[in-house]
């Protein structure tokens, strides 16, 4: 499979690699400007931009911009090994090394009436989303027009069923306490970003209460947000998804949730138009 085409289908699968490019090389080098390669988290490869001593130090490199998502050009001179060189050609190389992550994704877990508002709102924010439900007649188009990906299946068969990493966005608006206690330690074993259960306080103190009673650890549990959202005061399903994007957006951002708005010295508000 060429290149272009694996990277194509690493994006459709949500899957994680390092993109080594030579981006420059001047004399004698193993490889030329467009050569590509790709370095997978575990140190495999596919491609080359020129083997040996060079290829190691970019596979090194190639990890910790996996690890730190920071892209960074790498200089190489073919000259004097003993020197700290990779190589004795006589020319220089340099390579940009760069992270394809998955896109960030927002599973709605139930096509009920606030799962149909949170997809679409999370839809035009930008996220891939994805609805999944155990009764097919919501894991569907027709109920929720607004998902790129439908998935049929009990709550904790969705680890099977899709990848899930460490951009992925779990919005449980579920029908209740026995599909979160049957589903929920499946997900909690994910690299989920978040993990957020709909329903009252309530709700969820007897969902935690059964959890710890079939042996799921209390610092799993305390992964979970419910009730989920921010508080403002939402009633209708449309106010509910967007209390439950603010926070998502939120946590994906690094927010704070406070109000923006300052209090000037005279009492009374003022805003810029």
């Amino acid at each position: 499979m060429r290149i272009f085409e694996r990277l194509a289908d690493l994006e459709r699968k949500g899957e994680t690699v390092a993109i080594a490019t030579v981006i420059r090389a001047q004399g004698s080098v193993p490889r030329h400007e467009g050569s590509k390669m790709l370095i997978y988290p575990g140190g495999g490869i596919e491609g080359t931009i020129g083997g040996g001593e060079l290829e190691s130090r970019v596979i090194e490199e190639a990890l910790q911009v996996l690890k730190d998502g920071k892209p960074r050009i790498l200089h190489y001179a073919f000259r004097d090994p003993e020197e700290g060189d990779v190589g004795v050609c006589g020319g220089e190389m340099e390579v940009f090394v760069e992270a394809l992550r998955p896109s960030s994704t927002l599973v709605v877990v139930g096509g009920g009436h606030v799962g149909k508002a949170v997809a679409h709102l999370a839809s035009w924010l930008g996220f891939r989303v994805v609805v999944s439900d155990d009764r097919p007649e919501y894991a569907s188009s027709q109920a929720v027009p607004d998902a790129d990906e439908y998935i049929h299946c009990e709550l904790g068969q969705l680890p099977e069923k899709m990848k899930i990493h460490e951009e992925t966005y779990l919005v449980l608006t579920t029908r209740g306490v026995d599909v979160d206690v049957d589903g929920l330690p499946k997900l909690l074993d994910t690299p989920a970003a978040y993990i957020g259960v709909i329903g009252s306080r309530r709700r969820w103190e007897t969902t935690a209460k059964e959890l710890i009673e079939r042996g799921v650890p209390k610092e799993k549990i305390a992964r979970v947000i419910s009730p989920i959202g921010l508080e403002i005061n939402a009633e209708t399903p449309e106010e509910i998804a967007v209390s439950i994007l603010a926070q998502i957006v939120m946590l994906h951002r690094g927010g704070t949730g406070k109000p923006m708005a300052h209090q000037p010295r005279g009492g009374g508000r003022t805003q810029e138009k």
